[in-house]
């Protein structure tokens, strides 16, 4: 087992760029990562998430690091990803708070800048993306 250690650096929210359209917000979240001795700088990933649902508690599609395809323990940085994004959007969120019954607000291309690091195991030759 090694140790990986990932810094989420920025979030961009809801960005046609990434894929967002009427029925999706697709959201990219950008880190870095350090597995053993070996630094990958500017990574990044992709939610998406359905138009008008919960940011609390709706289910979010969070794509494979792009960028990286090596070992990776992927349920841990899911749910990393899942709490950075939710810290920053909705009712309890730093960056845009959202409460209220409101389902039908959208704001597109919202950038937050806001660091949160998480440590996590990985199998060095474990499964990879």
């Amino acid at each position: 087992m090694a140790n990986a250690l990932v810094k989420f650096t920025r979030l961009i929210q809801d960005s046609q760029d990434y894929g967002s359209d009427d029925e999706h917000m697709v959201s990219r979240v950008f880190f870095d990562l350090t597995f053993g001795d070996k630094k990958y700088e500017n990574l990044s990933v992709d939610i998406k998430q359905q138009v008008g649902s919960s940011f609390e508690t709706s289910p979010l599609e969070i794509s494979s690091p792009i960028g990286y395809n090596g070992p990776f323990n992927h349920q841990e940085f899911q749910n990393a990803v899942e709490k950075y994004y939710r810290s920053l959007v909705g009712s309890v969120g730093f960056g845009i708070h959202i409460s209220g019954g409101s389902t039908n607000i959208r704001m597109r291309n919202n950038t937050f800048i806001q660091e949160m690091t998480v440590h996590f195991s990985v199998q060095k030759d474990g499964p990879a993306w």
